[in-house]
């Protein structure tokens, strides 16, 4: 099932919104604020944002650079209270792939999403992300907040098997032997630990990479 953030702070056309494309088995999450939608992608990518305008925190183009700066193709529609040129170009100019006006009919809506999604295909599993690091799985890219991190390829494997496990242990010896072992090269466990005390370094530290004692890592958000 397709899953869509939607930023909107009106309780009345947001439940509308969700009831309507949930019924043509969209799952859909609403947000109402930018803040609350950007710690959701923080966490967890859609395949699709739709992003209002005017929020109480402020206007929708801000988020929409953090996003393209981030996630370079994730589809995102904008939502704007009338058919105003400057907010069109403006959304446009910070990274938005469509745009609706207000009011819109139910069937726009889901038929302007079901074409960019057409498009664009599904994105979501193209990035892993915890905390302020992230994985560009395409592009074997890896950043720590918002800038390149440049992995060996021990460390880059390490890290990819963490995160996709996130918030599961991972033991020592699944890792060495998905890192290691699978390519015939048989390492011992010091080779290990070296390589994910080098990862934090490159990494700054991170809190969301965590050590169990005796047993191996696991990767998990940090509120």
């Amino acid at each position: 099932m397709m899953k869509i953030y939607y930023a909107e702070d009106d309780p009345v056309i947001a439940g509308m919104v969700k009831e309507y494309l949930e019924r043509k088995s969209i799952r859909v999450s609403v947000y109402g604020t930018l803040a609350q939608l950007r710690q959701a992608l923080a966490e967890c990518l859609p395949a699709m944002v739709l992003l209002d305008w005017n929020m109480p925190d402020g206007r929708g183009d801000g988020l929409c650079q953090w996003i393209r700066r981030n996630w370079k193709e994730l589809p995102v529609i904008f939502i704007t209270v009338r058919d105003d040129s400057s907010d069109i170009v403006s959304g446009f100019e910070s990274g938005a792939d469509d745009y609706v006006v207000k009011p819109f009919a139910l069937e726009v809506l889901y038929s302007r999403v079901q074409a960019l999604f057409r498009r664009s295909g599904n994105v979501s599993g193209q990035y892993l992300i915890c905390g302020e690091i992230a994985m560009d799985l395409n592009r074997m890219l890896v950043t720590c907040r918002q800038k390149e991190v440049i992995l060996s390829a021990a460390e880059y494997q390490v890290l990819l098997c963490l995160m996709r496990n996130k918030g599961r242990i991972v033991t020592r010896e699944k890792l060495l032997e998905q890192v290691w072992d699978v390519n015939g090269n048989y390492v011992n466990d010091n080779t290990l630990s070296v390589t994910v005390k080098r990862l934090r370094d490159k990494l700054h530290q991170p809190a969301c990479l965590k050590t169990v004692r005796s047993v191996g890592y696991r990767m998990e958000d940090v509120l």
